[in-house]
Formats: C-alpha cells, sequence, structure tokens
C-alpha cells in the first residue's frame, strides 16, 4: 500500500534540495549514524533514508548494498508522515507492508524502526532507520538512542548546507572583487 504524501509535501521537497545531499558520495559521518544505530538496535540494517518525489535514496547504508528503492515500497514514506519515531514490529501482520515487495521479498523485511529527520524549519526529509528480518521490538532505551541519532544526523545535515552556503557567498565576495 502506497503512503499518502505530507500534507507538505512541496515545501519538504523544496527543503531536501537545499541540503544538495541527494546522489553525493559516502560519507564517514553518515556512515558512523548508521553504523552506531545498527549497534544500539541490534539490527543488521540500518540506513540513513532521503524521500524524494519517487524514491528513498540512502545516504548511509549498513546491512545491504542497496542504494535506493522506489518510494512506493518505502517504509520510509509512511515513516515522514509521522513526529516520532515509526516502529513495525512485524511488517507482515501490519496491513500497510503485508504485501510489500520488500516484505515478500528480498530482503524479507519484518521489523522497522524509523527515526523522522526532522530539519529546523520542521520539515521531515527521510529516517534514520533500521530493519531486521525477524519481528521484533525496541527498547525504550533503543528508541530514544535512534531519536537522539536522528538529530545528530540533522545537525550534520545542518553542517554542510551552512558550508556550502558560505562557500557559495565567499567565491560571490571574490568574484565581485576581481
Amino acid at each position: 500500500m502506497e503512503a499518502p504524501l505530507p500534507a507538505n509535501e512541496e515545501a519538504r521537497i523544496a527543503a531536501l534540495r537545499q541540503y544538495g545531499i541527494l546522489d553525493t558520495a559516502p560519507e564517514q559521518a553518515f556512515d558512523d549514524f548508521a553504523l552506531v544505530a545498527s549497534y544500539i538496535c541490534e539490527a543488521p540494517i540500518a540506513l540513513v533514508t532521503l524521500v524524494d518525489e519517487t524514491r528513498q535514496w540512502f545516504k548511509a547504508k549498513i546491512g545491504t548494498e542497496t542504494t535506493e528503492t522506489p518510494r512506493e515500497f518505502a517504509f520510509c514514506a509512511h515513516a515522514i508522515l509521522e513526529t516520532e519515531v515509526m516502529v513495525v514490529p512485524d511488517a507482515r501482520e501490519d496491513a500497510r507492508f503485508a504485501n510489500n515487495a520488500l516484505v515478500t521479498g528480498t530482503p524479507h523485511i519484518r521489523f522497522y524502526a524509523g527515526a523522522p529527520l526532522i530539519t529546523p524549519s520542521g520539515h521531515i526529509l527521510g529516517t534514520l532507520c533500521v530493519t531486521d528480518h525477524v519481528p521484533r521490538n525496541l527498547t525504550a532505551e533503543q528508541k530514544y538512542g535512534l531519536e537522539a541519532l536522528s538529530r545528530q544526523v540533522v545537525a550534520q545535515l545542518e553542517l554542510r548546507r551552512i558550508r556550502a552556503e558560505q562557500s557559495r557567498n565567499l567565491n560571490t565576495l571574490l568574484q565581485a572583487e576581481q
């Protein structure tokens, strides 16, 4: 079942584009967030995902070689509708996902937990998520850790955006002086 679009989808996509992050090379900082999420949640797969108009793209990934999936299959397309961690203890038992190709076929997702990546302006760009091949849940401590890490992912995105903006401003100044 395809997720409905957020009410602010147009503004959310515009905010996502401001970060200039889609289709960029892996970066250690984001890879580290996924790795720590995997450890904290004891999950074999962890991802930093960004959801655009047609897909969910993985800025960082642990436990998979896949770099993106179509938005219509994305658990994260549902998670960006919420401001809290979305937990799916058993995808086969959840009407939203029971017939999802990622559940019925490879990678056979059974458990999903995704903490939304909420910008300072309130737009949800994607998630820091973990998945497993068996049904399960998060402890309160794991959920809190995932939320805390998701805020750090956004802080890293903000630093990246600010650096790019400063670089553009500096280039504009240098060109004006010539």
